[in-house]
């Protein structure tokens, strides 16, 4: 059947596809547009006599012309004779150069020593001279075949002559002079046959075993093999950027690639294995040589490649001066050394290095200190994580040191330099933070520094022409970066409402963070930091068990003051600070709390201190997130003193499960004072969750469980004075008086709870009889729906376990004439209520015949039976949706 939508939907749908129509038409009309122009030049006049049949033909893009589609695609044409001889041509070459390869390995020995150097000159001379005259033709594929066949041929001359003529040499050595032999014929040969492809890529290839081999023939040490990969990652450099032909340059910048980063290989593991600080100083120089490689290629590379190059020479030169320093001292304490090193690297920008090159530099460095910092992830995690461990026996004793509360087989002796780099991290981020203006100023040289390209062109490359200008006079997109203060502040110094792109102003497609955003940044590292450093040295030190947690209860205390004062001076734009000492602060409070769960005193004190910390701060933040945060955390802090309470006392769970209802409570008088406080809300919400643990904690004991909710109930009920609150808060205190009950008559093992529930039923309904007299327009869930669930819900309950047939047949009867009332005055409550309870209690009669009737069918019927209802529910699909809004209207317009 087809589906006819509402006026109103089907208006909408029309709208929302004549908005795309409109849309696509635009589009093409910009395309046809772009296509016109393009077409308007005349075509180049051709010869006369050239192809007669199109002179009656109107020219392309000329009146007349039949105008294309979009996205039209001509018919191939044929392929000409010349093409099917290029591809024989080629097969041919490919199977000559089969032909020599077998030649050469089977048939080689039974021919002198005349007979084989004629056969190899012949055939390579060949070979090499029928390229240059196919190019001629025009035949340039069976060229490329070809000199891929005499490649082949000069490979096989070279083995043919280490095999006859000098069969003693030492392999290695003669695989160096052949290699670097063809390299220079193929080089000579590509630059002479300049349409080829395939030499020139060929002559790199083979360049780049010359000096590794021979170095290995003559038994270098690894220095040495190091040094001769290294010079052939030059030669590829020089290559790269001033050789001819795309396939030569890039074959030249994976080649070098793979060297240089074979050589620094090399020149890192003699540096990290090195004996002595002397040892460490001929590895250093071939690092600090492959850096200055490196910076000489990035002088020249496009921006990608230049910032690539600019992090090698970082990571080089790190390695090159820490590592002598690093082989001085212990094994634990190199790290300072390289982090010492990768920090000296930020001076790259008072150097007249270009840009790129230089942001290359400082990515290494800040990978080299990224490199130190994870080294400390280990040991912080297990000074955070270790006390989870106390969770399985609180309060079992004090232990002598903070390692042994921790539980770690962390090798903490190995982590001695971790706290200090570390805090050196910290202390470096906290002066940028304080310092920031003059770390702008510093930097100023490398934002607004030029790259070496064309005349005119700018930081940020040559605009179009005649745009051209210089720095700090126009648009980034004109050809120059704006000096700083022509239009204000720069990125790096911080921006404002209205500044240009670079200033941290107006949005902008290339926009850069703002020097708030920078410095907030750096704020907030230097406070992580410095508090995990602190955390990290307390355990290094194994510091005793007392001074361990209250060090890191006065950690939690400076992070909230940080917090409260970052959040309420408004001196920085950024929010970074205040937020991650906020964040820390809260995963701090939780560290300290578990760390306290060994002793008792412990706990108390912690908990007590934090509660009364996190209150302090809530009353002194301001108005926001953060304030309800805090609020947050001190009302957790209450509950858990109020469970600690109740532990001290002797209690079991469920009897302390009402002491720990105290927090709760005293939220929802905090709530009445706040009113529409946007902190309200949160630390009720909170408050209810701490009911919901005590509701937890009583279950096992089902009277102190009914106690429990009967409380609950008249928090909820205390809640729902305020009218705020009462849509939710009062629907949640009857059902909790009402669960109460029910829970308090199954304790007390009665089996008849009509006798308790009709008595509060009866005058319910009155009562809400005499509300609707009153009030026509109240819904009967107000005023009936409490009465009626009160008694129906527990009748329903028992009857499903009675084996009798009196209550099933009298619930049935009951809610039968409460449905049939319900449908007669249209009160949704009454219908509702009794139709579920009446379909239950059928259910319940007719399951033990059901399950009789299901194990006599076939297996096959159930399945086959749901997906004939299926069919026949998606034939009247449409049908049944409209029954179903027919059916939710009448509903909605029932009281």
């Amino acid at each position: 059947m087809e589906h006819v939508p509402p006026p109103a939907e089907e208006l909408a749908r029309l709208d929302r596809e004549l908005a795309e129509l409109d849309a696509r038409r635009a589009q093409l009309l910009t395309r046809r547009a772009w296509l016109l122009a393009a077409l308007r030049p005349p075509a180049p006049t051709a010869a006369p006599g050239w192809n007669p049949s199109a002179w009656g033909a109107p020219a392309a893009g000329r009146p007349g012309a039949p105008a294309q589609p979009w996205g039209y695609v001509p018919p191939k044409q044929p392929s000409a004779p010349r093409s099917a001889q290029n591809v024989l041509l080629t097969l041919g070459g490919l199977l000559l150069t089969v032909a020599a390869i077998a030649f050469t390995l089977v048939s080689w020995g039974s021919m002198g020593i005349g007979g084989r150097s004629a056969v190899l000159a012949l055939v390579t001379a060949g070979a090499l001279a029928a390229p240059a005259v196919l190019l001629r033709r025009g035949l340039t594929a069976t060229a490329e075949a070809l000199a891929a066949l005499a490649l082949v041929l000069t490979l096989l001359d070279a083995y043919a002559v280490h095999a006859v003529a000098a069969p003693d040499t030492d392999g290695l050595g003669f695989t160096a002079v052949a290699a670097a032999v063809l390299a220079a014929l193929w080089t000579a040969y590509g630059l002479a046959l300049g349409k080829l492809h395939l030499p020139l890529p060929a002559a790199v290839v083979l360049a780049q075993w010359p000096l590794l081999f021979g170095a290995w023939a003559a038994g270098a040490p690894a220095l040495v093999v190091g040094w001769a990969l290294l010079a052939t990652a030059v030669l590829d450099g020089a290559i790269a950027l001033w050789g001819k032909g795309t396939g030569a340059r890039v074959t030249a910048c994976v080649g070098g690639s793979v060297m240089a980063f074979s050589a620094l290989m090399v020149g890192l593991t003699l540096s990290v294995t090195a004996s002595g600080p002397l040892g460490a100083l001929a590895p250093g120089a071939l690092l600090l040589t492959g850096a200055a490689a490196a910076l000489a290629g990035a002088w020249r590379a496009p921006r990608g490649f230049a910032r690539a190059g600019g992090v090698v020479a970082g990571l080089a030169v790190v390695a090159a001066v820490g590592g002598v320093p690093a082989a001085a001292v212990p094994e634990d304490w190199g790290v300072l050394a390289y982090l010492s090193a990768g920090l000296a690297l930020t001076a790259v920008v008072r150097t007249r290095l270009p840009r790129n090159a230089a942001i290359g530099v400082l990515v290494a460095s800040a990978a080299v200190v990224a490199g130190a910092l994870v080294g400390a992830l280990p040991g912080l995690a297990a000074v955070l994580l270790g006390p989870v461990a106390l969770l399985s026996d609180v309060w079992a004793g004090s232990p002598e040191g903070f390692r042994s509360a921790l539980g770690s087989t962390l090798p903490w002796t190995g982590l001695a330099a971790t706290p200090v780099v570390l805090a050196v991290s910290a202390g470096l981020l906290g002066s940028a933070y304080r310092w920031w203006p003059s770390l702008a100023r510093i930097a100023a040289p490398l934002i607004a520094r030029e790259e070496p390209g064309p005349a005119g062109a700018g930081a940020y490359g040559a605009g179009p022409a005649g745009s051209a200008g210089a720095p700090g006079t126009g648009t980034p997109d004109a050809g120059g970066a704006a000096a700083p203060g022509a239009s204000g502040a720069p990125w790096y110094a911080g921006g404002r409402a209205g500044a240009p792109w670079y200033a941290g102003g107006a949005p902008a497609a290339r926009r850069r963070p703002s020097g708030a955003a920078l410095r907030g940044a750096a704020g907030a590292g230097a406070a992580v930091l410095g508090w995990g450093a602190l955390l990290l040295a307390g355990a290094v030190l194994d510091v005793p068990y007392a001074v361990a947690v209250a060090g890191e209860t006065v950690l939690v205390a400076g992070l909230l003051a940080l917090a409260v004062r970052g959040a309420g001076s408004g001196r920085d734009t950024s929010a970074a600070v205040p937020v991650t000492a906020l964040v820390v602060a809260l995963a701090g409070a939780v560290s300290a709390g578990l760390l306290s769960l060994a002793s008792e005193g412990a706990s108390y004190a912690v908990f007590g201190a934090l509660t009364a910390l996190f209150a302090g701060a809530s009353v002194r933040a301001g108005a926001g997130v953060e304030r309800a945060v805090f609020a947050v955390a001190a009302t957790v802090g209450g509950t858990v003193l109020t469970g600690f309470a109740g532990r001290s006392l002797g209690l079991a769970p469920h009897e302390a499960a009402p002491l720990v209802l105290l927090v709760p409570a005293l939220t929802v008088l905090f709530g009445a004072r706040l009113r529409r406080n946007p902190v309200a809300l949160p630390v009720e919400l909170t408050g209810a969750l701490g009911a919901l643990v005590a509701v937890g904690l009583a279950v096992p004991d089902a009277p102190f469980l009914a106690l429990v909710l009967a409380l609950c109930g008249v928090l909820a009920a205390g809640a729902a004075v305020r009218p705020e609150r009462r849509p939710v808060a009062g629907y949640l205190a009857a059902a909790l008086f009402v669960l109460a009950a029910w829970v308090r008559l199954a304790a007390s093992e009665v089996s008849f709870p009509e006798a308790y529930t009709l008595p509060v039923t009866v005058p319910a309904l009155v009562v809400g009889f005499l509300r609707r007299r009153k009030d026509p327009e109240a819904s009967s869930w107000t005023a009936y729906g409490p009465g009626l669930a009160a008694t129906l819900l527990p009748s329903l309950a028992v009857a499903w376990t009675d084996p009798d047939w009196q209550r099933p047949l009298l619930l049935g009867v009951a809610a039968l004439v409460i449905t049939l009332l319900g449908a007669r005055y249209r009160l949704q409550a009454l219908l509702l209520l009794g139709g579920a309870v009446l379909a239950l209690d059928g259910l319940h009669e007719l399951a033990p015949y059901v399950v009789q009737v299901a194990g006599a069918l076939p297996r096959w019927l159930p399945p086959a039976l749901a997906g004939l209802l299926l069919l026949v529910v998606g034939a009247t699909y449409e049908q049944r949706l409209r029954d179903a809004r027919r059916l939710k209207d009448a509903l909605g317009r029932m009281r």
